[in-house]
């Protein structure tokens, strides 16, 4: 098993910048890709970014250009380094792990683990 556990949430005004963490521990060697999911009310849970054991990273259209996905694998933590925040950004922010990859990086079906979230509020 693997527990994820994501910090670094908060308030922060539109324009504004944050940095997500998420740290890794349990049987993190059977990990081959991480991602980030962001869910709103009412809403889907959807992939904002991901990245793979060779370091390959995958971005949603929405935060192409703004969002950096990065780890670092001697403190088995995964980051979001999050820029030019904008209200549609507001969301709860998910830490997932996956084992399989399926060539569709964003899909949330392949990841087996996932963190309990934390919450990102941008306001004007």
């Amino acid at each position: 098993q693997v527990q994820l556990v994501e910090s670094g949430g908060g308030s922060v005004q539109v324009g504004g910048s944050l940095r997500l963490s998420c740290a890794a521990s349990g049987k993190t060697s059977s990990i081959r890709f991480m991602g980030w999911f962001r869910q709103a009310p009412g809403k889907e849970r959807l992939g904002v970014a991901s990245i793979d054991s060779a370091g390959k990273t995958t971005y949603a259209d929405s935060v192409k250009g703004r969002f950096t996905i990065s780890q670092d694998n001697t403190k088995n933590t995964l980051y979001l380094q999050m820029n030019s925040l904008q209200a549609e950004d507001t969301a709860m922010y998910h830490c997932a792990a996956g084992r399989y990859p399926s060539g569709v990086d964003l899909w949330r079906g392949q990841y087996n683990y996932w963190g309990q979230g934390t919450q990102v509020t941008v306001s004007s």
